[in-house]
């Protein structure tokens, strides 16, 4: 099918239909989406010939999705998270780096690979996938627990790794006239420094007080955070870095602002639309006869990941650090595959022609079989513990070490959406009765309010569902809408549902009707502060009512 004689869109039609179908599978087989849209590039590239490698369409979406993949690394990094898992993070990151690079590259080399693809591959098999660790913890309600805090600690310490891998590729991949790799990466690095502190300035003195008017709207802030992002990637680009980097960089600007969650919660989805392009790209252009030929090599590097990875990290948290064996196994295995910054980086190698495409092949069959394994190991890594516990005794050695994690997440009582007046006022009456509150609100200028009375509060919005389970609501004991629409307490009540928050919900409507609906529905509590006023004033004049008929306010 000629692709740019009106086909197109036909293709990505079919693309998308037949991605969704498989997306199901993989649901279904409790695998991360990845794999199948890898395995839709696999089948509609060199097994059916229905897309070709490298069509400018595929291409510049995939590169947006990847812009905006970096940008949300960058947006979500949360350094002081490394701060209170101390050396463990920094420990168990950077050792896993420097073994698996170092053995991989000896055993890559010893494969009969050149030493550029060995760097490559060795590198790309040193890194995680951020994305399918967390949704896994996640989903495990685990995120919180020490060895789930602990595991993400050190992702975040490989993410920074891969940046700086990226910075040294963009080095190395566009050398100036005259230059050598030394002075080459002096001119870089002095760029970067450039960079970073005109961001830096923009930080201090625009971006705040822009964001503010911004963020006025919801649909305007998404709108700016995608142009912030792609605008910071191609001044990346301009600069001789490469586009990932110039999105990381504006994901960090952000992060310090109020506005951080509701940005990313909303561009995940956009994200992931965006990177399917990418990963159906790198499917369809693997060669499937040179892949083949290169079986034996992808079953030992995936073995060397999925077992090698998990017994570096307990080496390091249980033999070295004295944690407990139980923790240090269950960190070890969310380190069982590579990650999608893997068949990002050996992406770039192969458009900076530092490697051909049997090293991007190999590295992606590696990602196909670890993501895919790795995945049924976290699932049920309970139960394997379980099973091997004795022979992992090898790893304690000496007296093993408390572990005692420093608390500084929000665990809030009650969790409010909507700062009206309504709203405030129950903030108000429940921060004065000495109770943690959590307040959520849509306008800037309220969050900011409550901000600089000191008040936990996060900007967004009540039916934002990626929001609202991202939300530290697990020791809530109650949330409460004070929005009153029925269809935002409808979503709320749903989310929470599927999030399993075991708490109590209250929310607010203006229709009588509609609170018998919603309590039929699952709300605990259903306000109605119009009817509810009404019956006070009956009360204070002294005409008698069942005081059943009232709502009471949240404890």
């Amino acid at each position: 099918m000629d692709l740019h004689d009106g086909g197109i869109f036909v293709v990505v039609a079919a693309v998308l239909f037949i991605s969704a179908i498989a997306g199901v599978v993989a649901r279904s087989l409790r695998q991360p989406v990845i794999v199948a849209f890898i395995a839709v590039g696999i089948l509609l590239g060199p097994g059916l010939g229905v897309i070709e490698p490298d069509v400018p369409e595929f291409a510049l979406l995939a590169q947006l999705g990847i812009s905006l993949l970096l940008f949300l690394v960058g947006l979500e990094l949360d350094l002081r998270l490394i701060k209170r898992v101390g050396p463990v993070a920094l420990a168990t990151g950077l050792g896993q780096v420097a073994f698996t690079s170092g053995v991989g590259f000896v055993i890559v080399l010893l494969l009969g690979y050149s030493v550029a693809a060995a760097v490559y591959i060795a590198v790309a098999l040193t890194f995680s996938s951020t994305i399918i660790i967390v949704k896994l913890l996640s989903d495990k309600k685990e995120t919180d627990q020490t060895h789930g805090r602990i595991a993400i600690g050190f992702l975040i310490v490989q993410d920074i790794v891969v940046v700086i891998a990226l910075i040294a590729l963009a080095a190395l991949g566009a050398p100036e006239a005259g230059a050598g790799v030394g002075l080459q990466l002096l001119l870089t690095f002095g760029r970067g420094l450039l960079f970073v502190g005109a961001v830096a300035v923009l930080m201090h003195w625009v971006l705040g007080p822009l964001m503010d008017r911004v963020a006025r709207s919801a649909e305007i802030l998404v709108l700016f955070a995608i142009a912030w992002a792609v605008a910071l990637a191609a001044v990346g680009e301009l600069l001789g870095f490469s586009e990932e980097v110039g999105a990381f960089i504006a994901g960090v600007s952000l992060a310090s602002t109020r506005y951080r969650e509701s940005i990313g919660s909303r561009l995940r989805s956009v994200r992931d639309f965006l990177l399917l392009f990418f990963f159906i790209d790198l499917g369809a252009r693997m060669d499937v006869t040179q892949a083949v030929d290169q079986l034996p090599a992808v079953f030992l590097l995936s073995a060397f990941v999925l077992i090698g990875n998990p017994l570096i990290v307990m080496f390091i948290m249980a033999t070295l650090m004295r944690y407990p064996r139980r923790i240090a196994f269950l960190c070890g295995v969310t380190v069982a595959q590579i990650s999608e910054f893997s068949l990002i980086l050996v992406a770039l190698g192969f458009q900076l022609g530092h490697v051909d495409d049997a090293t991007v092949d190999l590295v992606t069959l590696v990602g196909l079989i670890t993501i895919g394994l790795s995945t049924y190991l976290i699932i049920n890594a309970q139960a394997i513990y379980e099973r091997i516990e004795r022979p992992l005794r090898v790893f304690q050695r000496g007296r093993v070490r408390r572990v005692q994690l420093e608390d500084e997440e929000l665990r809030p009582e009650v969790v409010v959406f909507g700062l009206g007046r309504y709203g405030s006022a129950v903030v108000t009456d429940l921060t004065e009765a000495g109770i943690d509150v959590l307040g959520v609100d849509i306008d800037p200028r309220v969050v900011g309010r409550w901000a600089d009375e000191g008040v936990a509060v996060i900007y967004g919005a009540a039916d934002d569902t990626d929001l609202v389970e991202e939300l530290p609501i697990d020791h809530a004991r109650w949330v409460v809408s004070t929005i009153p629409d029925s269809m935002i307490g409808r979503t709320l009540l749903q989310t929470l549902r599927n999030a399993g928050y075991r708490g109590q919900v209250a929310v607010t409507v203006d229709d009588p009707d509609q609170a018998t609906r919603l309590r039929k529905e699952g709300a605990d509590h259903v306000f109605v502060p119009l009817l509810n006023a009404a019956h006070e004033t009956v009360r204070v004049l002294g005409v008698p009512r069942d005081p059943g008929t009232i709502e009471a306010p949240p404890p």
